[in-house]
């Protein structure tokens, strides 16, 4: 064994227990850190090492002094995305319990794919069925473990093909996506990664067909969908949106459903983070209908506070997944009627990243997770009464959920926005965005960790940010 292995390994507790103490000041310090810290130089290696590892891989240096570095190097310029006041994006954070999953995914590092070594697959079929449930889902559904939402998209879409397909008389999974022909796929306001999952399965981006939304609203218009539907007869796909980005905005889920009476299309939900509406009694009715979906996007590193990444795809075509997805070597699992995982993901190697959902979930339950679901809604909502009631600023859509939308009341270019971001950067982060032509800064709530303290803190250095750059 390579010296500074079998030292490493040697010195393995000490050394974990210096890990330990490295993440416990970090998670210490998050509330008191910049949200994103100025740019600064790199500092470079360690006094006495001639080189940076990006300059060249030179001789190792073990644990001991690699912790060092990067406590020295890194640490200090990461932003502080896990804390309360990182509302870009849509960004959770790891509740303790995920936390502990996530660590000891790594140590038990888990290829879990295959039958042949099946207890990986066994917990991550009874986390997914325990999110199947906290969703309001059907038995019918299964599911499996990707990395992003991004990645679940592209999964129930390349399903979505392959039913196509069915309906065609050709299999794309061995003739290629030529074989279908023109192909539509119709959404009202569709995230950017439906156009790259259609760009990656071969259907192209421009069979993206955008549909007339609501007067004032991103949820698509359902007259307008039946007209579209009707303009070019034969089977579609339709990606409905259970929680838009930039408004969180949800389209009508069972009026989209019930058109199926009268066309052939394949429904796709994008629930990304808004499936977590489920989970609060007053905002439950957003996601009726989401069950009559034939697959499903939810996001868990969002809203679920797992560690990045991790979401789960659900479908009622099992069947036509594992025929997308099937892996034929003698090493692998059966593919049958009930498939290993390695035949319904892009993935051959799949981390176990159902461990961190099954820790938060079995920890918290759903009432813990219900908790910061609603608390999270309260901050948004707080956070748009009071940037409602500046004059500085203006709100671009109602708080919905737990995204706010906003904008400079006067001349809110682009250039403006960004300094004002910029400026408040230290205290709050949010991200940039374009409404119905309009530049506007988004704040999105999914932290565990944000409380209503930090809500004022964000709308003072919004203010201050606003008056400074103003």
């Amino acid at each position: 064994m390579h010296p500074a292995l079998a030292a490493d390994l040697d010195r393995l507790p000490a050394l974990l227990a210096r890990t330990l103490r490295q993440a416990t000041d970090a998670l210490a310090t998050l509330e008191a850190r910049p949200v994103v810290p100025p740019a600064a130089p790199d500092p470079g290696p360690d006094p006495g090492q001639e080189t940076a590892l990006g300059t060249g891989l030179g001789p190792g240096i073990g644990l001991d002094r690699a912790l060092d570095e990067f406590a020295r190097r890194w640490a200090p310029r990461f932003s502080a995305s896990a804390g309360p006041r990182y509302l870009g994006f849509v960004t959770g954070g790891a509740t303790p319990a995920a936390l502990a999953g996530d660590w000891l995914t790594a140590v038990h590092d888990q290829n879990s794919n295959s039958a042949l070594d099946g207890a990986g697959q066994d917990l991550e079929r009874e986390t997914v069925a325990a999110l199947r449930d906290l969703f309001g889902l059907t038995a019918a559904h299964t599911g499996t473990f990707v990395s992003g939402a991004t990645m679940s998209n592209a999964t129930g879409l390349a399903v979505a093909r392959e039913w196509l397909g069915e309906r065609l008389g050709v299999r794309p999974s061995e003739d290629g996506a030529a074989a279908l022909g023109p192909v539509r796929v119709l959404s009202g306001a569709p995230h950017s990664s439906i156009a790259k999952a259609l760009s990656v399965l071969g259907l192209g981006r421009r069979s993206l067909v955008t549909v007339p939304t609501l007067p004032g609203r991103e949820a698509v218009d359902p007259a307008a969908l039946d007209r579209a539907l009707a303009d070019t007869p034969g089977p579609a796909v339709v990606v409905a949106n259970a929680g838009t980005v930039n408004t969180v905005d949800f389209d009508d889920l069972r009026a989209v459903a019930a058109l199926r009476g009268r066309h052939d299309f394949w429904l796709h939900t994008d629930a990304a983070f808004g499936a977590f509406a489920a989970l609060s009694p007053e905002h439950a009715h957003l996601t009726a209908g989401l069950d009559a979906s034939d697959s499903v996007c939810v996001d868990l590193h969002k809203w679920l506070n797992v560690p990045y990444d991790s979401a789960v795809q659900f479908t009622r075509r099992q069947d036509l997944q594992a025929r997308v997805f099937a892996n034929a070597a003698a090493y692998l699992g059966p593919l049958g009627e009930r498939p290993d995982l390695v035949h319904l993901t892009p993935e051959n190697s799949h981390r176990l990243r159902a461990l961190a959902a099954w820790f938060t979930l079995r920890a918290y339950g759903r009432d813990g997770h219900r908790e910061i679901v609603e608390r999270d809604i309260a901050c948004a909502r707080a956070l748009g009464d009071a940037l409602a009631a500046d004059p500085a600023f203006r709100l671009l859509a109602p708080v919905r959920l737990n995204v706010v939308c906003f904008t400079l009341a006067d001349a809110p270019t682009a250039e403006r926005l960004t300094a004002l971001r910029e400026a408040a950067a230290a205290e709050v982060f949010v991200t940039p965005t374009v409404l119905a032509g309009t530049p506007a800064l988004r704040a999105a709530f999914s932290n565990w960790r944000t409380t209503p303290t930090d809500v004022h803190r964000a709308a003072e250095a919004l203010r201050t940010a606003a008056r400074e750059t103003g």
